[in-house]
This record gives structure tokens, C-alpha cells and sequence, in this order.
């Protein structure tokens, strides 16, 4: 055995002992817990994405949403998609900037104080003061209460405002309680009972919720960004659930008696992110050769197992909004990226692709908590060294806030929801809008601008949808982002134990009302 594989099976067997202690950690404190509550319904759950903050108006994981401890307004009906109630009972709006939403009767928070127009407009105000993500993405210029009804006027005309109110940052808590990022207090099934940061929360039920109280007791919430000690977990048996076990190991994982495995097509794209503040990502050619070298279909054989499908723009196909891309295809390959190159004005010398004498060298950032995103990156490492770019990977721990606060790389594997409203606009908005909280490209293009503010007052969905189109040929067109695969999400449970999981599209609902375990 050569060094490097030496070195790479020392890592990989220091990783699982560490994985394995601290999820045996885990499962012995499970254990515990289980035995001194003899016949109490319980489900521990291991999810791919640690937090240190339950914050629901900031934390950019959700996780006070996916477990259950708070609800929005509104939530999304994911086969029909389109927005239902949930905490709202009903809205209405003449002009599409004044909003008339009324709010369910009897609803309590997990404190036992009532939900009134009043205290919803406490916690909306407060996200809008903390997030200024949300402040662009609700366009709100006041909030007025009375009784059960809350009045809401937009700066302007803004038809789809009630969608944006599915973002989980509109998260619905007693702002009374000020303990925001330890203990925040919802109205959704399960209240918190404790939070170590970065390794779990304890939830128990709550028996005054307003949907039907849930028939567990408990759930045990744990976070592990290691794909293969997620799967590890879920085959000793110290979990139930996992979200998202490594791909390499789901053969296995089917074969485990007792353990199901599911995928579901989700609206998630994973992309390849531009920085156009770079000198060289300023150029179109640059940005074109990047996108040709990506083999799409061989990630999705190689790295997904074919859980996945090969991506032309953000939207996954079946969308009623997505284009279909029979025109204006673009080249890909080697060839097609040495020629782009050539018209940017490099060649290729001595194994080195140059421009003016200096070498064109790229930094890629990724990070580990989606495991098969630092593979996209290693295969586009080495594709691109092939045509002499020389491309270093720069491992980092939270995107958003890498990628927002530092401008000292090329690209990055970013992994993006496009449609979790069950509209374009969440994803136009955030990602190319000069004010979107997720536009790390920098892009700021004035007419790619004018048609998501159009997008912004249209009303009608075939007018909605031509110009959500429009958006993303123009993004496809000017490759501002090049589109890799749209993975599907894979979730394994014991289903001699766990019923009523559901695997949602837009990977908000977890921990809901109805999960339950057999008798």
C-alpha cells in the first residue's frame, strides 16, 4: 500500500472510531433515558446539519421548524404546490399590498399563552429587525392587530407575499421569552426540553397543541455531519431515523433487516456557484469553460448512484415554471472548455493554461456537511487539471456565511432549495437580486433585476411562469451559476418501528403531529 492510501485508511479509520464513540455516546444516553421511562413512545432522529442556534428568525438550518417546535403562517401542499393554511386560517388581498390574514382560534405557544394577531405581529416585527434576508424577501411597510386579524401593507404591489411566509425564518414564537437561541417557544407539537449546540436537542410533547397532540412522547433531534456515521448509526441500531445516510453505503443499508430506505425527487439543485467580483470570473468565456467541464451525468452515476438527475438550469423539469432548454445549448467537454478559454484569451503552454503569463488557478470552496459536494469538487479538480487549470479546494463550515462575508474565491459547491414555496420567485429573488440574501455571485445585472421585479407584481401564473423562465435563460445564458444535478433526498428508517414518516419536497416538515411507532 502506497503512502497516500496509507494515510487516506489511518484518516478514515480515526473518523469512524470518533463517529462511532460519539454516536455509542449517544445511544447509551437514548438507552438511559428509554429505560427509566418504561413504555414511553420515543424516536431518536439523525439529521445531516449541526446548528449552534435554535433562533428561528436567523438560523439558516431550520432546525426549530424540522422539529416541530415552531410553525409559520403558512405552510406549502407540496403535491399541489400551492401555499395552505397552517396558523393563518384564511387571507385576502384586493391590490396585492394590503393583506387582510386571519388567524386560527385556540392556538397556544408551548408556554400556554395565546396566539393573538398581537403576538404574531411581536414575532414577525422581530424577524424583520434581526434578518434583513427577511426584510428584502417580505417587503413590509407596517403590521396592525386586532383580535384574531392581521393587517399587513407591502411597500408595493407584491402578489406574492403570502408564499414567502412558508420561510421557516417566519417562524411563529412568544417573543415574551427571550432565551432566543436556546429555548425558543413555538406552537407546533414538540416543545424543547433541552439543546446541547452542535450535537442534539431533547423534545417532548406538547398536550396543548392546536392540530391533534401527537401520539410520541418524545424525539431525540441529533445532528452528525458524517454521512457514513449516520448510516453506522442507523444500522447498530442507535437511531431510527437518518437523514440523508451516505450513498455508498444504501446497498447495505436495504439489505439491513428491518431497515427501509426511500428517495424522493426534491426541489434542490446542487450548483456551482461564480464569484463575478473575480478578475477572471468577470469573463463570460471564463465562466463557459468552467460549465463544459462539469460531466453532469458521470456525478450522477459516479457519486449519487443515480439517486439524482443531471441539471441544465435550477429548476428540476417537471416544474410548470422550468424551461424546457431546447435552445441555445451550451458546448460541453474538454474541447468545447479549451476553446471558450481560447476566446478569453488563454493557451494552453507547457501543461498550463495562461493568460499574459499568469497561469489561470481557481480556489473551489466546499464543505462537508452535504457529503457528495466535496466529491463534485475533487472530479472537478481533476477534470480541470487536465486542460492545465489548476484548481484548489478549500474546505469551509458554514457557506452562507463564508461566501457572504469573504470575497478570496472563484467558485463553490453550493447546494441550493429553488421551489420551496412552489413558486420561482423565492430562488430568482434570493440568488440573482442585488438585495437577495443568497446572491454570493455578486450578480447585480439590470435587466436580469427588471425581470424578477416584474416577476415581483405579476399576478397571473401563466405570466408568472413565462417570466420565471425568462430569469432562467437569462442565468443560464450570462452562466452566472452553472447547474450541476438535482440529487434526491434519501432518507432510511427501522420500519419495524418508525410509522407515518413522510419525505418532503421541500424538506421543511420532519417532525410532525402524525410520526409515530408501532405498538
Amino acid at each position: 500500500m502506497n503512502t497516500a492510501n496509507q494515510h487516506k485508511t489511518l484518516l478514515a479509520l480515526i473518523a469512524f472510531i470518533l463517529s462511532f464513540s460519539l454516536l455509542s455516546a449517544c445511544g447509551q444516553a437514548n438507552e438511559s433515558d428509554e429505560n427509566s421511562s418504561a413504555n414511553k413512545k420515543h424516536i431518536s432522529f439523525l439529521y445531516n446539519f449541526s446548528t449552534s442556534s435554535l433562533d428561528p428568525h436567523v438560523d439558516s438550518s431550520y432546525v426549530p421548524l424540522r422539529a416541530g417546535i415552531t410553525e409559520t403562517l403558512v405552510k406549502l401542499d407540496e403535491e399541489n404546490l400551492a401555499v395552505a393554511p397552517w396558523l393563518a386560517e384564511s387571507w385576502e388581498s384586493d391590490d396585492g399590498q394590503h393583506w387582510s390574514i386571519k388567524l386560527r382560534e385556540n392556538i397556544t405557544f408551548q408556554n400556554g399563552n395565546p396566539m393573538t394577531a398581537e403576538t404574531v405581529k411581536a414575532s414577525l416585527e422581530r424577524a424583520l429587525e434581526e434578518s434583513v434576508a427577511i426584510q428584502n424577501a417580505l417587503k413590509v411597510d407596517s403590521i396592525e392587530a386586532d383580535g384574531q386579524m392581521l393587517n399587513i401593507t407591502t411597500v408595493q404591489p407584491f402578489p406574492e407575499f403570502i408564499s414567502e411566509l412558508v420561510n421557516p425564518n417566519t417562524s411563529i414564537i412568544d417573543v415574551t421569552e427571550t432565551d432566543f437561541v436556546n429555548h425558543p417557544v413555538g406552537t407546533g407539537p414538540f416543545q424543547l426540553k433541552s439543546f446541547a449546540p452542535g450535537s442534539k436537542l431533547e423534545l417532548v410533547r406538547y398536550d396543548g397543541y392546536w392540530d391533534g397532540v401527537a401520539p410520541l412522547d418524545s424525539v431525540t433531534f441529533m445532528f452528525n455531519e458524517d454521512a457514513n456515521a449516520r448510516s453506522l448509526a442507523l444500522k447498530s441500531g442507535q437511531v431510527d431515523i437518518v437523514y440523508r445516510p451516505e450513498v455508498n453505503s444504501l446497498a447495505s443499508l436495504d439489505e439491513t433487516k428491518g431497515v427501509h430506505v426511500e428517495s424522493t425527487a426534491t426541489f434542490r439543485v446542487h450548483q456551482m456557484t461564480m464569484n463575478l467580483e473575480r478578475e477572471s470570473m468577470k469573463d463570460i468565456n471564463v465562466r463557459r469553460a468552467i460549465d463544459a467541464l462539469i460531466d453532469r451525468q458521470e456525478i450522477v452515476n459516479s457519486i449519487l448512484l443515480g439517486y439524482g438527475e443531471a441539471a441544465v438550469g435550477p429548476f428540476l423539469p417537471s416544474l410548470p415554471f422550468a424551461p424546457s432548454y431546447t435552445e441555445n445549448q451550451l458546448e460541453s467537454g474538454e474541447e468545447a472548455a479549451i476553446a471558450y478559454l481560447k476566446d478569453a484569451g488563454y493557451t494552453l503552454q507547457n501543461g498550463v493554461m495562461q493568460k499574459d503569463g499568469q497561469p489561470l488557478e481557481l480556489t473551489l470552496l466546499t464543505y462537508s456537511a452535504r457529503a457528495d459536494l466535496p466529491l463534485i469538487a475533487q472530479v472537478f479538480q481533476s477534470d480541470a487539471k487536465r486542460i492545465g487549470i489548476n484548481v484548489e479546494i478549500r474546505q469551509i463550515d458554514t457557506p452562507e456565511e463564508y461566501m457572504a462575508s469573504n470575497r478570496d474565491w472563484d467558485i463553490a459547491t453550493y447546494s441550493n432549495l429553488t421551489a420551496p414555496r412552489g413558486d420561482a420567485g423565492y430562488y430568482l429573488n434570493a440568488t440573482y437580486h442585488p438585495t437577495g440574501a443568497l446572491n454570493f455571485s455578486g450578480a447585480k445585472d439590470d435587466a436580469l433585476t427588471a425581470i424578477i421585479d416584474e416577476l415581483n407584481r405579476t399576478v397571473k401564473m401563466d405570466a408568472r411562469a413565462a417570466l420565471a423562465e425568462q430569469a432562467a435563460n437569462y442565468v443560464r445564458d450570462h452562466v452566472y451559476n452553472s447547474f450541476v444535478l438535482h440529487p434526491s433526498t434519501i432518507v432510511a428508517y427501522n420500519e419495524d418501528k418508525v410509522v407515518n414518516w413522510v419525505t418532503a419536497k421541500s424538506e421543511y416538515y420532519m417532525i410532525t403531529n402524525k410520526l409515530d411507532v408501532k405498538s
